[in-house]
Parts: C-alpha cells; sequence; structure tokens
C-alpha cells in the first residue's frame, strides 16, 4: 500500500481511499520471471498494470527482429493504459517482464464508470490518469528529439542531457544497459559503444556500466 501512496496514479487518495478503489476496480496481482510477456502485439487488453516490484519492458520488434525499445516501466508506474481506455484496440508493442517482476492490473472500464459505491476519490484517479497520460506524451516527444539526429553522437548527447536535467546533475544512472539504450537509441550495439569511449578519451564524458558523468566540455558541442 505504501508503494500505491507514492505512485502517481493515486496521488492525493492516502491509504484508506487506495484501499476502497482497489476494490472498486477488480484489482488482481500477478507475478512474472524475468523476460516472462504480460502483453504480446496483437492483444487487446481491459486493464492497466501498476508495476509493485521489478521492471516492465515496452518494446516493438519490426519483421527483420529490429527492437526499438520505447519505455522502461518502474515501481509505481503504470502501462497500458492508453490501449485499455480504447476497447478493441491491438497492441502495436510487446509488454515483458525486465526482472522478477510483480504487477497490480485494474479494469479501466471500471474506473471510467461511475463507481456504484460513490468512491470519493474516483474523480481524482481520472484526473491523474489524464495527467499521466499528457505525460507519456511528453516523454514519447522527447524520444523523437532524442533520435532526431543522424549522427550516434548527437542521439547520446541529446539523450545523455535530458538525464542529466531530469537527475538535476551531471552524474546520474540511466534505466538500460548497453544493448537497452542502443534498441531506445536506434542503433547498433558495437558503434554505440565505440562512440561512447571516443567520447570517454575526449574528455566529454565519464561512464561505467549505466553510471554517467557528463563532464563541463559537452556544454561547447
Amino acid at each position: 500500500m505504501q508503494l500505491l501512496s507514492r505512485s502517481p496514479l493515486f496521488r492525493g487518495a492516502g491509504e484508506s481511499g487506495i484501499g476502497e478503489m482497489l476494490s472498486c476496480l477488480g484489482a488482481e496481482e500477478r507475478s512474472y520471471e524475468k523476460e516472462e510477456m504480460i502483453y504480446r502485439a496483437g492483444n487487446t487488453v481491459t486493464s492497466l498494470g501498476v508495476v509493485m516490484h521489478g521492471s516492465v519492458m515496452i518494446v516493438n520488434d519490426d519483421l527483420w527482429g529490429n527492437r526499438s525499445i520505447l519505455d522502461r516501466v518502474e515501481p509505481g508506474q503504470i502501462f497500458a493504459e492508453t490501449y485499455a481506455c480504447v476497447p478493441g484496440e491491438k497492441l502495436l508493442v510487446d509488454v515483458f517482464a525486465a526482472e522478477v517482476t510483480e504487477v497490480l492490473f485494474l479494469n479501466v472500464g471500471k474506473m471510467l464508470s461511475q463507481c456504484p459505491n460513490s468512491c470519493g476519490h474516483h474523480t481524482q484517479l481520472i484526473r491523474n490518469l489524464l495527467a499521466i497520460s499528457a505525460q507519456k506524451n511528453l516523454q514519447l516527444s522527447r524520444r523523437i528529439f532524442n533520435t532526431s539526429s543522424k549522427s550516434i553522437r548527437g542521439r547520446l548527447l541529446s539523450y545523455l542531457s535530458d538525464q542529466a536535467v531530469k537527475n538535476e546533475s551531471e552524474r546520474f544512472d540511466i534505466p538500460f544497459n548497453r544493448q537497452q539504450l542502443a534498441d531506445y537509441l536506434g542503433v547498433d550495439r558495437s558503434a554505440l559503444s565505440a562512440e561512447l569511449g571516443k567520447m570517454q578519451r575526449e574528455g566529454l564524458l565519464e561512464f561505467r556500466k549505466n553510471h554517467f558523468h557528463l563532464y563541463e566540455e559537452v556544454r561547447s558541442l
């Protein structure tokens, strides 16, 4: 319950209010092993998922097996809400557990309908859902900006500068390993690693695994 009280979806509800809403929304919790599929492209869904533990990857694989990572969903965050809001809409993405993961599923149809118990926090829940959807639209816009450069260096600088701003620090961790970062930016992993090594030798940044430190020289690029 503590995690849910910190989740943007339940902002303003309080633990007692969350308990009431979970009962109204037919909440169901499920566990997944690492890389186990949660939703497949082509599925239709009626529930959004709240990550309770672990993390979830949202990806698109094309006909030739090229993968694009659209998002990584962390504890307290939600996924599949857009598709669940449009009955019969087929998923264009695969959703799988990035590690051992627990997900709480909530029926969106019940969420958008008048609560039979006149649940006092129901309107706030809908407002929160709209705010999350708007935030995700902005996130997709950022991804477009991050992948608009024709060069690998340009894409890296765009993404890493975004992460520095988000973390309010020039030292930060990113949520991707090297292959996942390459998939997110739409570039070859070997070429990405080579460019990172070159940027480190040039004194632009320092990195170890998923931890990065951007130096002042980056600002002049």
